[in-house]
């Protein structure tokens, strides 16, 4: 069983705190990133989320958003699985989208990373 609640790390020393999965899959926490767009000191930001429920003997699948508002006009989508190796060690595995402010529709190409 895969308990997405509880303290993360990732390759670049981010911290993520999840608080308890309620029994809809809806979940909340911080996410304490160490790699910003400026540069700087590393700051908390809110995330919300959800995670699907997995049939048998299946892993949970999990999308959050984070709101950097604090010290940035950007806002990241992660999308993941957590899975449990033999050793009964969890990892999450995700994929990120971050969206940045521009000034003009035509700037748009650039917003996306």
């Amino acid at each position: 069983q895969c308990q997405l609640s509880g303290l993360w790390r990732n390759e670049q020393d981010s911290l993520m705190e999840i608080s308890a999965v309620r029994d809809d899959g809806d979940f909340q926490g911080k996410y304490l990133t160490r790699v910003t767009l400026a540069g700087g000191c590393a700051r908390a930001s809110p995330l919300k989320g959800a995670q699907q429920q997995p049939s048998e003997g299946g892993w949970p699948t999990f999308a959050f958003t984070v709101r950097w508002d604090k010290f940035s006009n950007v806002t990241t989508a992660f999308a993941g699985q957590c899975f449990v190796d033999v050793a009964g060690k969890e990892t999450l595995t995700t994929m990120w989208l971050l969206r940045e402010a521009v000034g003009s529709l035509e700037e748009d190409w650039k917003a996306t990373r």
